[in-house]
């Protein structure tokens, strides 16, 4: 007999990328940032760790909203930090959702959004996209009923950015709009408080995490923006001290230093730039992206196949596969996730996918 809540015994759980422990690996899977954090950041975890570490770190994390408020043009009230953004979205379901409640996001998109709401015991709905990752028609009659939306802008797998009048016609009636911006610095215009601003008002949250852009994938911060209402009441429902002072000191210091995060994010959309190309002249199909990363789907040869003669090279790519997709929910969709890597890192991928490519029959 099992103790755990049927909705848990029933779930699968998130699978993140893989993660050698071993070196020599050209680690192309979990779109981390190929480029060390700010020096500041390290100098400023190194004064933290000589300070006080016997002590509570402030709960609300004063310091770290004053930063965000000054960059984002809004008050330090609109801020709630967290252990990821992924916390954020947890804070966000535990606060809205009641079991059997609905939310809804898109297909193919970030599945964390379908376990986190099956924990929840939530009724989880998705909204199909089109072959070419458009929003159907049809996909307002989805979030009708629906307490939260969350949406991945530039969204993953596919790394497309949708416009702003796109979405507000996803906002649920009597619910939120949750704008997961993971991969918002790298979109061609970034958005800053301008869009909390608008006509949504308190229907709208945007998710960020320093996991991409900043290059903290290991430190785990992250933060939502909202109205001071919406951010008072997700306060309720976080754990007391959820941001610790090693990572609240490295966060501050990498949002303040946004010289070094914007130098980066330069090389990073250079080399996507050069990265599309080749894979479009090695016969692969290739979205427009955003994000720090691209799709890419290859008609000629199984993405699995790529995938795994690629592992064999010590080269990990991110190998997806969605079930059920299509209008008649008969289909599935798969293809490469590929993370933008420095120059040397991507030259080695376009090689051994030259000669895969050519090996090919």
């Amino acid at each position: 007999m099992s103790c755990f809540r049927p909705a848990v015994d029933q779930m699968h759980g998130y699978v993140p990328g893989e993660q050698p422990t071993e070196a020599g690996w050209v680690k192309l899977n979990t779109n981390e940032n190929p480029y060390p954090p700010s020096p500041r950041v390290i100098e400023a975890i190194e004064r933290a760790a000589r300070g006080r570490l016997n002590i509570y770190p402030d709960p609300l994390v004063r310091s770290f909203s004053r930063a965000a408020a000054e960059l984002f043009g809004l008050e330090p009230e609109w801020f709630l930090p967290a252990n990821g953004s992924d916390e954020n979205l947890t804070i966000l379901m535990r606060a809205f959702v009641d079991a059997g409640e609905r939310i809804a996001y898109p297909y193919p998109s970030y599945v964390l959004y379908e376990t986190l709401g099956e924990i929840q015991g939530a009724v989880v709905s998705r909204i199909p996209l089109a072959r070419d990752w458009s929003f159907p028609d049809a996909s307002r009659t989805v979030v009708e009923s629906a307490k939260l939306a969350f949406i991945p802008n530039p969204n993953s797998p596919s790394g497309n950015r949708w416009s702003d009048d796109e979405l507000d016609r996803l906002v649920p009636p009597r619910g939120m709009l949750i704008l997961d911006e993971a991969y918002g610095d790298f979109a061609d215009a970034p958005h800053r408080g301008e869009r909390l601003s608008g006509a949504l008002g308190k229907q709208l949250v945007i998710t960020r995490t320093f996991s991409k852009s900043y290059s903290l994938a290991g430190l785990r911060f992250g933060f939502c923006i909202a109205h001071p209402d919406t951010i008072a009441g997700l306060r309720k429902v976080k754990d007391s001290y959820n941001c610790d002072t090693l990572s609240i000191a490295g966060a501050t210091a990498a949002l303040l230093d946004q010289e070094w995060m914007l130098a980066n994010r330069a090389k990073i959309i250079a080399t996507r730039t050069r990265l599309t190309a080749a894979l479009e002249r090695l016969g692969f199909t290739v979205v427009p992206s955003q994000a720090n990363f691209v799709w890419a789907e290859q008609a000629a040869i199984s993405h699995e196949e790529i995938y795994r003669q690629l592992k064999d090279r010590r080269i990990l790519v991110r190998y997806m596969k969605f079930p059920f997709c299509g209008p008649e929910q008969r289909e599935f969709r798969d293809g490469l996730r590929i993370s933008v890597g420095t120059d040397a890192e991507i030259d080695a991928l376009l090689a051994a996918l030259a000669e895969i490519v050519a090996a090919h029959p």
